[in-house]
């Protein structure tokens, strides 16, 4: 298995991908809004996507949004999308994606990567405690506009 940078040249299997994880989160598949998305996204460079490849099969992604740290004077990121296939769970492919991230995200100089996931996504909180992230302080609020 490798771990690479997305580019337009793998957008039909990101799509894919990207289709199958907003599917995990209880949505109707929207393949062609999906691949409008991320191809947006990739074209104006407004986020990075790592991609999980083993044996030219692209198995798992990460997307990472940029942001900044005003108090830190620092560029940070947001993890926003994590995705493995069902077939590819349990074989360290999160992992290597995870660890893919803090290594972009080091390179970049980066003070740090955040993300969010549900309090009930056990496997995922696991693999982030393994990987020494911390739950921080901050009591997180959102307003919805649709």
């Amino acid at each position: 298995m490798e771990i690479l940078h997305a580019t337009l040249d793998d957008l039909e299997q990101v799509a894919v991908l990207f289709d199958e994880y907003r599917q995990f989160y209880g949505l109707e598949s929207d393949r062609s809004s999906a691949k409008a998305f991320i191809q947006l996204r990739m074209a104006l460079k407004e986020s990075v996507i790592l991609i999980a490849v083993d044996n030219g099969k692209t198995i798992g992604f990460a997307q990472l949004y940029p942001t900044f740290s005003s108090i830190a004077l620092q560029r940070a990121y947001i993890l926003n999308d994590i995705y493995v296939t069902d077939d590819a769970r349990g074989q360290g492919v999160g992992k290597a994606l995870m660890e893919n991230v803090f290594q972009y995200c080091q390179q970049q100089s980066a003070r740090y990567v955040t993300l969010q996931t549900a309090a009930d996504n056990v496997h995922a909180r696991k693999l982030y405690e393994n990987l020494h992230m911390k739950q921080d302080q901050y009591c997180n609020y959102v307003k919805y506009f649709n």
